[in-house]
């Protein structure tokens, strides 16, 4: 996985969301590097990273694995939004050892319905071969309803080379993973696996991607479990109220890695 690996110490991995990049939480990072090494990563299909034709939660947290193992960590603290706050939880409990804590934010390990399909649709409307101008492909976007805060962020996908514009993601690959994206392996596992060590739930208070109908689910799958809500933000926590959020992190990761 294409990654950036800032400061010194204990490590903390960020992941970001669908359709985000290793920037998404830089200015989390910015808070974090001078007390811990950050390693901010583009997960499969995003960004810089490689393209997969199938992606899925065990396939993900074995990258990180991996890239662990290429970093020489043996032991990180786990932060991710939304699709990352479920990799970060698949991570933690299929190698529950290497990891030192967990953050999810504004994500539950359930599974979800689908809720992107007005988000593929507009990407694909996007005719990127008649490109002239990133404004033309804003006003694409929101000609197919995006909101301009949404199309702003999609477009930080967008790249030109001498040959036009393209997405960095594989948006092909995402919309054909996008069922193992929304679903949660562990729902089909026999026996459920469980990680013990400290995790911490942050939701936005206006958002429904955390429910009390998933306090259970938390509960059996990460006992060892606080929650917080941040009120006035939704599903983008992290970028509506990032000097609570990252204040939220930091603490978190301090009292556990002093432990």
């Amino acid at each position: 996985m294409n990654y950036t690996s800032t400061g010194q110490g204990p490590a903390v991995i960020l992941i970001h969301g669908l359709f985000g990049n290793l920037d998404n939480l830089k200015n989390l990072s910015n808070s974090l590097e001078s007390h811990y090494q950050v390693i901010r990563i583009d997960v499969p299909n995003h960004g810089m990273s490689p393209h997969w034709p199938t992606m899925n939660y065990p396939a993900l947290a074995k990258a990180m694995i991996e890239l662990m193992d290429e970093l020489s960590i043996e032991k990180a603290h786990l932060v991710g939004h939304s699709m990352g706050g479920k990799i970060a939880m698949a991570t933690a409990l299929s190698y529950p050892d290497r990891i030192a804590s967990l953050i999810a934010a504004d994500i539950a390990p359930v599974s979800y319905q689908n809720r992107h399909s007005d988000v593929f649709d507009a990407l694909q409307n996007v005719e990127l071969s008649q490109l002239e101008s990133r404004a033309q492909a804003l006003s694409s976007l929101t000609a197919s309803g995006i909101d301009a805060g949404t199309a702003q962020f999609l477009l930080k996908n967008l790249t030109r080379d001498e040959t036009g514009f393209k997405w960095k993601m594989n948006l092909t690959g995402l919309l054909d993973c996008y069922p193992d994206m929304i679903a949660w392996y562990n729902d089909a596992t026999p026996t459920k696996e469980r990680y013990t060590g400290p995790s911490l739930f942050i939701r936005g208070g206006d958002s429904d991607y955390v429910t009390a109908s998933h306090r259970a689910a938390i509960m059996a799958q990460f006992p060892n479990v606080q929650a917080k809500t941040i009120e006035g933000a939704g599903h983008w926590l992290h970028a509506q109220k990032p000097v609570i959020f990252n204040r939220i992190v930091s603490e978190f990761i301090q009292k556990n890695e002093s432990k």
